[in-house]
């Protein structure tokens, strides 16, 4: 799987909407605004769904199509592109590298494939995989560790997290 490029979650979550069908700024940040369907898991300001916008047309992975009809203000529909359709592809199929992320961006897109229709399967064991080492080695340093004040207060955040992520993992996707 190739890697895809650098986004911002923001850009991710922009990109993969428009490649679930043409749409424009106003119906994403309706989507990721608090009381959106993915605002709920991560909020995202409008304004940074229009910097985002203007990014991932920059970069090619989407194109203004058409502008949309009507009285109220103009609002330019885009489209993915070809390269931003194979760049959400392995975006979602891509394991997050770090514990911190899973809250945000595992989560966004076990939310994005679900809204899709696809199986999350194969990206939780996929996600597993990379956590398990993680958790191994920050176990071995919290069982080798001398450290004291807020150094042991934020190794045993960090075990705490990464056991907590694995767990989550299993309770969602059971292993057989």
């Amino acid at each position: 799987m190739s890697e895809p490029p650098s986004l911002s979650l923001a850009e991710w979550v922009v990109l993969t909407l428009v490649g679930e069908q043409p749409t424009h700024g106003f119906a994403v940040s309706v989507l990721t605004d608090h009381e959106g369907e993915l605002g709920r898991i991560w909020h995202i300001p409008r304004p940074a769904i229009y910097r985002a916008l203007g990014r991932v047309e920059a970069a090619g992975l989407i194109t203004p199509d058409a502008i949309e009809p009507g009285r109220g203000p103009q609002r330019t529909i885009y489209s993915i592109t070809p390269a931003g359709r194979a760049a959400v592809g392995a975006w979602l199929g891509t394991p997050v590298r770090h514990v911190r992320d899973v809250r945000s961006h595992l989560l966004m897109k076990l939310a994005l494939l679900d809204r899709a229709g696809h199986d999350p399967a194969g990206l939780l064991t996929r996600q597993r995989a990379v956590l398990e080492p993680i958790v191994a080695a920050i176990r071995a340093e919290s069982a080798a560790s001398e450290r004291k004040g807020f150094d042991a207060t934020l190794l045993a955040w960090r075990l705490a997290t990464a056991d907590a992520a694995i767990s989550f993992i299993d309770d969602v996707n059971p292993r057989p």
